[in-house]
């Protein structure tokens, strides 16, 4: 048996046991990785997939224990490679960070240049996109480390530590009568369009969940992923937007907008840092971490990726 049948096996499984997606994604050919695939199982003498013909159907019991243990052996060469990385050029690669838009334009910009003045021969790769997908790019090797407030906790796969907290806010032009309001309620939202983010993103069940609680519906003129779209969106009337507070923390960021706390009605998030379980991080991940948050240090990452994490609730 050797390392491509496992890549193989693990693509076919992947691919929905489509080997042709396989063979492309692999740029092989299809006879090749069905060749491959047979020839372990008959090293193995077990069946990984069921077959109708020559196609696969499913993933057969012993199969699924066959993957279990290929994936720990494709996790730990993934470990080897970044442990030689390490050791022979310990201040050099590339940190890939999976990310919302939310985290990307507003919490990692201070993070990310400090990085490059401690290692500047690092490169930083930003992936974007929602929780969910920041959780999967984790999953799949394509990101070191994600951030996010949403998804992340749901995968066992992952090692979750909490981050930061933060609160929503409400964006409005200074002169609408709730500007000169001192404290803000949900009978007030509901009375007025809303612009906040999609149900997906930047703690939005937090807001759908208070509302409900209190049976009432609120009127969501427009729902977006971006901040900056909810404050334009805001600034040219379509309605008084409902954002996340890092949002507006930059100064003379909304100098058309006054900005009123909303914890009192939605509480607050947690945004979380989730590396891969068992994965082996270079020095200069752990110095990313450090400095997102004083929460985080390489000692308590260590202690968490070994398996102690619900330690460190917040």
């Amino acid at each position: 048996m050797n390392l491509h049948q496992f890549r193989f096996v693990q693509e076919a499984a992947r691919r929905n046991l489509n080997l042709t997606e396989a063979a492309k994604a692999l740029h092989t050919s299809q006879p090749g990785v069905s060749k491959a695939i047979i020839e372990l199982e008959e090293e193995l003498g077990v069946e990984i997939f069921a077959r109708h013909g020559k196609r696969l159907k499913r993933i057969t019991e012993p199969g699924q224990h066959v993957l279990r243990s290929i994936e720990l052996i494709m996790r730990e060469v993934g470990n080897l490679k970044r442990i030689g990385e390490q050791f022979s050029a310990q201040d050099s690669g590339t940190l890939s960070i999976a990310t919302t838009h939310t985290q990307a334009r507003y919490v990692l910009p201070v993070p990310v240049a400090k990085l490059r003045e401690a290692y500047p021969k690092v490169n930083v790769s930003l992936h974007q996109g929602s929780p969910e997908q920041v959780a999967r790019m984790v999953m799949d090797d394509v990101a070191e480390i994600g951030i996010a407030t949403e998804a992340l906790p749901d995968h066992r796969e992952l090692v979750t530590l909490p981050c930061y907290e933060w609160q929503h806010v409400l964006v409005l032009p200074p002169s609408h009568p709730l500007a000169r309001k001192e404290r803000i309620s949900l009978e007030d939202l509901a009375a007025e369009p809303l612009v906040t983010y999609h149900p997906a993103f930047t703690g939005r069940t937090r807001i759908d969940s208070a509302f409900a609680q209190r049976k009432l519906q609120p009127r969501i003129a427009l729902e977006a992923i971006d901040s900056d779209v909810i404050k334009t969106y805001v600034g040219l009337g379509l309605g008084l937007g409902i954002v996340a507070e890092m949002a507006v923390r930059e100064e003379g960021s909304h100098p058309d907008l006054a900005v009123r706390p909303l914890g009192h009605l939605f509480g607050q998030n947690v945004a979380r840092v989730a590396f891969k379980r068992s994965a082996y991080l270079r020095n200069f991940v752990y110095k990313f971490a450090e400095l997102l948050s004083d929460r985080l240090d390489r000692n308590l990452i260590a202690k968490a990726m070994a398996g102690h994490e619900s330690d460190y609730e917040l």
